[in-house]
């Protein structure tokens, strides 16, 4: 009698975990196909107006017609100012928290304050990134003011990577590192750095997908309606991807015959983040490799 109950719970635990499995691997096909929907939606809408003259002529007729390519260099430009001055500040925070900071009040508030940052709407960042950069530093409508309200937007992405990615290694590294002579600074650049910097550029990934498809943000501190030039310092205004896209969609004198444009430049758009994954991939995998080397 108790083997047969036994053998009831087994066969109802193994039940159990066969509907767990299934429902979890529905919900991952779900996020793919649903990815898989949107990608193929944006392709459907915008490939037939993607030519090498969209993607390298100035815009023309109010940006009914013409080409995007301001706009392209200006996210490029944004993007790259953003991440230049929210990676280094975010990983030397970062690591400040995790090597140096001891448990204790301080590094929670640290932390309490970042993960608070991190839910301030973007809209909020780009009001203060105008009352700062633009009006009370005086750098105006820039790339300047752009990247640098698009970095405190991404600073509380890179951070919270980083700082997982340090936890991720293990303290006996340390502890033979130290164990050696090596002082703090010594082990967390020439051990700690090097092993968890391939995850650390998944901080670096997240923050340019945050940072590439704002609108608000730039809206208040770079973002140009209709700029048929390329921009010639930091100074300078800039067209960007997303403020363009959003433009086109809702403004103009025929909305219908702009759509495709509109479409055309959300796949130019999603190209572009594509492909900076893609490249951030291939450096986590070649900083990968070089740890397991060594």
């Amino acid at each position: 009698m108790y083997q047969i109950d036994e053998n009831k719970v087994t066969r109802k635990k193994k039940r159990n975990q066969k509907f767990v499995f299934f429902l979890f691997g529905a919900m991952g096909y779900f996020v793919v196909a649903l990815l898989v929907l949107i990608l193929t939606f944006i392709i459907y809408k915008g490939a037939s107006a993607i030519s090498w003259d969209f993607i390298t002529k100035m815009p023309e007729e109010g940006m009914t017609k013409g080409g995007i390519f301001p706009a392209i260099i200006g996210t490029l430009c944004l993007v790259a100012g953003s991440m230049l001055f929210a990676f280094p500040i975010g990983v030397l925070a970062a690591i400040y928290m995790n090597e140096y900071v001891k448990d204790g009040f301080i590094k929670k508030f640290i932390k309490q304050m970042t993960n608070n940052l991190a839910g301030i709407p973007s809209i909020v960042f780009g009001l203060f990134g105008m009352s700062l950069f633009v009006n009370k530093l005086g750098f105006g409508d820039s790339i300047l003011a752009g990247s640098l309200t698009l970095g405190l937007l991404a600073l509380p992405v890179v951070i919270r990577t980083t700082e997982e990615a340090l936890k991720a290694v293990d303290n006996t590294f340390r502890q033979a590192s130290i164990g050696l002579g090596a002082s703090k600074w010594q082990t967390t650049r020439r051990v700690v750095l090097p092993i968890a910097f391939p995850n650390i550029i998944t901080g670096l990934i997240l923050s340019v997908g945050r940072v590439s498809g704002e609108t608000a943000p730039i809206l208040f501190t770079v973002a140009a309606y209709f700029l048929p030039k390329l921009p010639t310092s930091i100074f300078d205004q800039a067209m960007a991807l997303p403020y363009h896209l959003y433009v086109i969609s809702t403004s103009g004198t025929n909305i219908e015959e702009s759509r495709p444009i509109a479409y055309g430049t959300a796949l130019v758009l999603v190209i572009i983040v594509l492909f900076t994954n893609l490249l951030a991939n291939g450096l986590r995998k070649y900083f990968s490799k070089k740890v397991k080397m060594n």
